[in-house]
């Protein structure tokens, strides 16, 4: 039974609202072909290399989560996740990406794309900018929608042994990772709790725009795009 509009926890109302938007990035064709094993390799290496630039600056959220946070407890947290990001995911990713001939190197010197580059400043515009429930706003589409995503595509049979794209089905609907967006979840209800409607509307307005960059850069993998007239 659902929960009545008033005793609806704030992410609740955010997931139901941005459902439109939400079931058109999980039936992307790079996500669907990724769960079929059909999804061209040079397609998911372009997304590799992109999503290395992106866990960058995803990391700097984290950093700036820390510094608004006001208690020991969350500035740990944010800690703890900038450390696991930064010296475990990204080292993970490097050895994902060797596994499609993408050496250190050149995701070191990789440029982002315009898609890649709207995105994270635009998220790091509103984490740097606005308090810590807009930070939340900002990072958790890609946190939330991710493990839902996993957890869908684990679901079809064989898809988390495929050779090349079952290590990262396995991955983002892991326990482990369900935590990590369960408990962003949890503290932008916290944060979210006694605002105006004003304020709440203003974590819409976030959450949507980044949910529309996560549809943005499976559209940008999936086509290649870098900047006009570049290949």
């Amino acid at each position: 039974m659902k929960a009545s509009k008033t005793h609806m926890k704030f992410s609740e109302r955010l997931h139901e609202k941005i459902q439109p938007i939400w079931r058109q990035n999980h039936h992307h064709p790079f996500v669907r072909e990724m769960g079929e094993g059909t999804l061209e390799q040079r397609k998911f290496r372009f997304y590799m290399v992109q999503d290395y630039l992106y866990l960058i600056d995803y990391s700097k959220v984290f950093a700036l989560g820390a510094v608004k946070a006001t208690d020991v407890e969350t500035m740990g947290k944010f800690a703890a996740l900038l450390n696991e990001t930064l010296n475990f995911e990204m080292s993970l990713h490097r050895q994902y990406a060797a596994r499609f001939g993408i050496s250190e190197e050149e995701l070191e010197q990789a440029k982002p794309s315009p898609i890649t580059l709207a995105y994270t400043h635009y998220m790091l515009h509103a984490s740097q900018n606005g308090t810590l429930a807009e930070l939340l706003a900002a990072l958790l589409p890609c946190a939330w929608s991710y493990w839902e995503i996993g957890k869908e595509l684990n679901e079809i049979p064989g898809a988390s042994a495929h050779e090349l794209y079952g290590d990262w089905i396995k991955m983002y609907s892991s326990k482990e990772f369900g935590e990590l967006a369960t408990w962003c979840i949890d503290l932008l209800d916290e944060q979210a709790a006694g605002k105006s409607e004003k304020e709440l509307a203003r974590l819409e307005e976030i959450f949507l725009n980044t949910t529309r960059y996560e549809y943005m850069f499976w559209e940008m993998a999936y086509h290649e795009q870098m900047w006009p007239g570049e290949k």
